[in-house]
């Protein structure tokens, strides 16, 4: 099986499940994999904004659209239930997030000798024990269509910047399990993405003030995700900067 953002290729019924869908990159993964037939469960904290995006999402496609946090067991089990319902999920992409795992209103990231460890906890759930526990519940599903699962990384899991400490060594320790998973799992292609900066709330959040206006907006990143959907490179680790190079290129398609 193939899976593939591509609207003549994709095969019927396919079902992916998205997490952090209401916005930014998962929003905008969405959107494309809706407009390619895929049928959709998406999940996301705000229940206001996540009904605006699913909303337009119908437009295109079905969807079911449950809010809620993805450390919340009960909430993840609802997911694979609903992924079950539209016939099983191909598809997972772990890209609920959260930088410091409370809200910075306006203030800086914290230092790693100051960060609260509520907060830290918080961030590890967030960032790493749920895509995890989340993976846990659709695998069975995802063995059967040997599918795939995207967890979204970042620069801050390899490099080390002021005041992403907590953030990248959640991002590393997801890294990690991604490799690992990878090997246990043969029949499933385990990916660990880094879509590069981008133009999101999230990384506004992360620079209050800062002018973000050059930077590019998650739009930019799909073809990356394409790629990797249509060709099924081996698991492991991209990044997405390098991708968009190669299909630049013309070394994989557009």
């Amino acid at each position: 099986m193939n899976p593939s953002l591509n609207s003549t290729t994709a095969p019927a019924r396919q079902v992916a499940v998205i997490t952090g869908a209401s916005r930014g990159l998962g929003l905008a993964l969405a959107q494309a994999l809706a407009a390619d037939g895929w049928k959709l469960v998406v999940t996301a904290r705000n229940p206001v904004e996540l009904a605006a995006a699913a909303d337009t999402l119908r437009e295109l496609t079905t969807v079911v659209a449950l809010p809620g946090t993805v450390v919340d067991d009960d909430h993840r089990a609802h997911l694979a239930h609903a992924a079950a319902e539209l016939g099983g999920a191909t598809l997972l992409v772990n890209n609920a997030s959260t930088l410091a795992g409370y809200d910075l209103d306006g203030g800086p990231m914290p230092i790693l000798a100051e960060f609260p460890l509520p907060g830290l906890l918080e961030t590890f759930e967030v960032n790493v024990l749920s895509p995890i526990a989340l993976t846990q519940l659709l695998l069975p599903q995802l063995r059967e269509r040997e599918g795939v699962v995207i967890n979204l990384s970042s620069d801050a899991a390899v490099e080390h910047y002021l005041r992403w400490g907590g953030y990248g060594a959640a991002k590393a320790a997801l890294d990690h399990a991604s490799g690992t998973l990878a090997r246990e799992e043969p029949q499933v292609r385990v990916w660990s993405v880094d879509p590069g900066e981008m133009r999101t709330r999230l990384y506004q959040e992360a620079a209050p003030g800062e002018d973000l206006s050059g930077m590019p907006l998650p739009e930019s990143v799909v073809p990356a995700f394409r790629a990797l959907l249509r060709d099924r490179p081996e698991s492991g680790r991209y990044r997405a900067a390098e991708l968009l190079t190669t299909v630049a290129a013309g070394v994989v398609g557009a």
